[in-house]
C-alpha cells in the first residue's frame, strides 16, 4: 500500500512539474509571437526576441519548439495577442499586479475577475498602485559563467546601466531602471553574456508582513492567478513571517 502511493505521489508531483513547465513555455512563446509582431523576425535587430529567445533557452525549451514558435509568429496567420494588465488587491489589502497577454480580452478580463473575487479579493482601477510598485528590469546570470572577475563585472554592468547588482544561490541578479532597459542588454550583447533569465519586473517599493496563517489565503490567490494561461506574471507587496509553532 505504502509503495502505491509512492508512487502516486510521485506521479502527482511529475504531473504538476510538467503542467508548469507547460505554462512556463506557453508564456514563452507568446513573448516571442510579441515581440515578432512588433520588431520583425531577425533577433540581430530585435532585442525584444533576443530576450524571448534568451528566456527560452533560460528555462531548457528544447530547440524545436523555440523553432517553430519563430516559423509560427512569422506566418501570415500568426496568432495576434494583447497585453493586459490588472491591478487588485488579495485579502488584507496585499497589492497584486498581473500582467497578461490574451487572444480573447473578454475571456481574460473574466477569468481574472473571478479569480479575484473567488479569493476574497478585488480589483481596482489601472495605476492605482503606481507608488506601490516600481518598474524595473531583471537580468539573471550564471555565476560560474562569468568572462572575468565579478567585481570586473560588476563595474562593465554599471556602465551599461545596471544600478544594482546581487549574488544569490541561483546566480547573479541585476537591476536596472525601466529605461536602462536596453542599454543593459546591448552591454551583455557586447560582453558575450546571454542571460538565463530578463524581463521588465514590478518590484514592490512597500511590502505588507503577514503571518503564515494569514498569508495562506493571499498565497492560494496569487496560485490560481499564475495558473491561468493568460496570465504572463504575477506581482505582489506580501512579506510573509514565519511564526514559531509554540
Amino acid at each position: 500500500m505504502s509503495g502505491h502511493s509512492k508512487w502516486a505521489n510521485i506521479k502527482h508531483r511529475k504531473a504538476a512539474q510538467d503542467a508548469r513547465r507547460g505554462r512556463i513555455f506557453t508564456r514563452i512563446i507568446k513573448e516571442i509571437h510579441m515581440a515578432i509582431k512588433e520588431g520583425g523576425p531577425d533577433p540581430a535587430v530585435n532585442p525584444q526576441l533576443r530576450t524571448a529567445l534568451a528566456n527560452a533557452r533560460g528555462v531548457n525549451m528544447p530547440k524545436d519548439n523555440i523553432e517553430r514558435a519563430v516559423k509560427k509568429a512569422s506566418s501570415a496567420d500568426a496568432d495576434r495577442y494583447e497585453a493586459l494588465s490588472f491591478e487588485g488587491h488579495a485579502p488584507h489589502g496585499i497589492a497584486i499586479f498581473v500582467a497578461a497577454m490574451t487572444d480573447n480580452k473578454n475571456r481574460t478580463v473574466a477569468n481574472i475577475r473571478a479569480i479575484f473575487n473567488k479569493g476574497g479579493g478585488r480589483l481596482c482601477k489601472n495605476e492605482e498602485h503606481a507608488f506601490i510598485f516600481e518598474r524595473k528590469g531583471v537580468f539573471t546570470l550564471e555565476s560560474d559563467k562569468l568572462p572575468m572577475p565579478l567585481e570586473d563585472l560588476e563595474l562593465a554592468l554599471i556602465d551599461g546601466g545596471a544600478a544594482e547588482i546581487e549574488a544569490t544561490e541561483y546566480g547573479i541578479r541585476i537591476y536596472t531602471a525601466f529605461e536602462d532597459f536596453g542599454a543593459l542588454q546591448s552591454k551583455l550583447d557586447e560582453l558575450k553574456l546571454t542571460p538565463q533569465s530578463a524581463s521588465l519586473q514590478r518590484i514592490p517599493t512597500v511590502t505588507k508582513h503577514l503571518d503564515a496563517e494569514a498569508a495562506e489565503p493571499v498565497i492560494k490567490l496569487i496560485d490560481e492567478l499564475e495558473a491561468d494561461t493568460d496570465v504572463q506574471a504575477v506581482f505582489h507587496n506580501l512579506e510573509r513571517t514565519e511564526v514559531a509553532a509554540g
